[in-house]
């Protein structure tokens, strides 16, 4: 009942995550007339302060005297910082200028981008699937080209830039808050100097904008880090293959709010390059799964072999004479030792920051 109830939580934390992830563009727009500069400083700001509340709640401290003392480590998380600010700071603008679709766009070809650089990066091998999936995205981004009259930059530079981080994240293999109170950090003085900058040349919105417009850009920190609380909370609950279903809400519901709260255009060439992606995303999770349930099966019948070798050998020892329909049956294979599920894509425990 316990396990039950501990995965309930779980896709209940995962839903509020991705949820919180996918209605965000709402919040933005509240925070005009401020630029998305000064935004992504204010959040950056406030993100470290509401981090380091609750870094001091659960009192975790060890892993800054590790990180300091490892070079590569450091290097490895101001990287991850550049990128992250390259993506909080276009999809700001993307949303504030109506892109919403497009910056949608973005995070559903992630997953493909992450292969793709799967293979040209670390010479990953793909399953022929993988292989359709990709060529099928390559084909969307294509058709989206000729329908936007441009490359879809936005969605690009968005997907490439999270692809990024998503990697540099996975060998700086640190946690959600730690890893997140770290690119604050790193980004915390620039961010700080540029705000005291805007207030001293009279351009900053912070001071202003009234009492209401300094509440809302001191919630950019809440905005960022509760939603990443909670994907946390959801990461050690569920299985990976239902965190990379989940994944898939966020950029579902910035769509919705792109064409029916924001009333963005979707001429047909645009509507048949999203149909493309969305079937490229079909074959990948597709493909995840079979392959998550080929290792299972797998898995349980080595299991199985392992448990019934001892179980016949040990009477050949004991009692020679014994007839061989005497001798011990294998213990049966429960679920608690299939195999562990695999994320759908294989990059969905990433932290989604948009």
């Amino acid at each position: 009942m316990k396990g039950k109830n501990e995965q309930r939580a779980g896709l209940l934390y995962g839903v509020g995550a991705y949820g919180m992830w996918g209605i965000v563009p709402l919040f933005w727009p509240l925070l005009k007339p401020s630029g998305a500069i000064e935004i992504l400083a204010h959040r950056m700001v406030w993100s470290l302060a509401v981090v380091g509340i609750a870094l001091l709640v659960v009192r975790r401290w060890a892993w800054i005297g590790e990180l300091v003392r490892d070079p590569r480590k450091l290097g490895l998380i101001a990287f991850a910082a550049a990128t992250i600010t390259i993506n909080w700071g276009l999809y700001i603008w993307a949303v504030n200028n109506g892109h919403v679709v497009e910056a949608s766009l973005g995070y559903f070809i992630n997953p493909l981008v992450t292969i793709a650089m799967g293979v040209i990066l670390l010479a990953e091998r793909l399953r022929p699937v993988q292989w359709v999936a990709v060529a099928t995205g390559l084909a969307a981004v294509l058709v989206l080209a000729i329908g936007y009259g441009r490359p879809p930059w936005i969605s690009l530079v968005l997907a490439f830039s999270f692809a990024t981080y998503g990697l540099v994240k996975k060998k700086v293999n640190m946690g959600g808050l730690e890893s997140l109170a770290a690119e604050t950090a790193v980004l915390f003085l620039p961010a700080l100097g540029f705000l005291l900058w805007l207030t001293a040349t009279g351009a900053s919105t912070f001071t202003s904008g009234g009492t209401g417009h300094w509440a809302l850009l001191a919630a950019t920190g809440i905005v960022t880090a509760v939603p990443l609380i909670c994907f946390g909370a959801a990461a050690i609950r569920v299985p990976l293959s239902t965190l990379g279903l989940l994944q898939y809400l966020a950029p579902v519901f910035q769509f919705i709010l792109g064409i029916v709260y924001f009333h963005e255009e979707m001429p047909p060439e645009r509507w048949a390059g999203f149909a493309l992606v969305w079937l490229a995303l079909t074959l990948l999770t597709w493909d995840a799964l079979r392959n998550a349930r080929r290792n299972r099966i797998l898995a349980a019948k080595l299991l199985a072999t392992a448990a019934a070798t001892p179980a016949q050998t040990a009477p050949a020892q004991t009692a020679p004479l014994q007839p061989p329909s005497a001798t011990a049956a294998p213990a049966p294979t429960t679920p608690e030792t299939a195999a562990p599920e695999t994320a759908i894509p294989e990059t969905a425990t990433q932290q989604k920051i948009t």
